[in-house]
């Protein structure tokens, strides 16, 4: 069991609440947001919030985890610097995997976010900082790098590469054997058959590439 320490008061914050609260052996002490966003009653679900800018003061990194399950905004890049952040603060972090989801000793990094009805097939890997909503197909031979968000019901199929900072929406699906480019915005129901380009957003079946990096596109 470890002490929790939760960046955030949104959705994302609440849900990784409950989830630790009734599905882990985690025991969440007190949340945190930046200062210019503290509410004026400094609780949030009965338990302290604090400023992440002084959070290191008052819950010790060595005595406290941490654990940041926040929204895809930017490419994930929102989500990233608190997670980088964080870490230079000295702290540790945890992953929530739901009971739920199916694995097969799979290696997976910190700061991940894992709800039910995923299913990871063998010989696949998960990197840091990565939110896997409920009900994903992640094939087998995958790589899937750092600070990527999959939403719900994607499939994405045997010996893909997905690199870091991207995303994918509602019920896309990504064929065998592609390199999911860096910063890559896969939208709600696409098909992808090819490669992608780094920082590109791509829409349709078959998929198009938008003219709009995907760092310009509000998710």
């Amino acid at each position: 069991m470890k002490d929790v320490i939760i960046f955030g008061i949104n959705d994302f914050a609440e849900l990784a609440h409950y989830y630790l609260e009734n599905d882990s052996d985690h025991s969440v002490t007190a949340f945190c947001v930046h200062e210019q966003y503290l509410p004026e009653n400094t609780e949030f679900k009965g338990l302290p919030v604090v400023a992440f800018e002084n959070v290191d003061s008052i819950y010790s990194p060595s005595n406290y985890s941490f654990f940041a399950p926040m929204s895809p905004s930017k490419m994930n890049s929102l989500r990233q610097k608190v997670y980088e952040a964080a870490k230079q603060k000295g702290y540790n972090f945890i992953s929530y995997i739901s009971s739920k989801a199916t694995l097969f000793d799979n290696q997976i990094g910190e700061n991940c976010f894992i709800l039910e009805d995923n299913t990871i097939q063998p010989f696949t890997s998960i990197g840091n900082n990565v939110v896997l909503w409920s009900g994903n197909h992640i094939g087998h031979h995958c790589v899937i790098k750092d600070h990527v968000m999959f939403t719900s019901h994607v499939v994405l199929s045997g010996h893909c590469v997905v690199e870091s900072n991207c995303f994918f929406g509602v019920n896309a699906t990504i064929r065998d054997g592609l390199t999911i480019a860096e910063g890559s915005l896969i939208a709600m129901a696409a098909s992808i058959t090819q490669d992608t380009e780094p920082w590109s957003a791509y829409v349709g079946n078959p998929q198009k590439k938008l003219s709009k990096p995907s760092m310009e596109i509000d998710i």
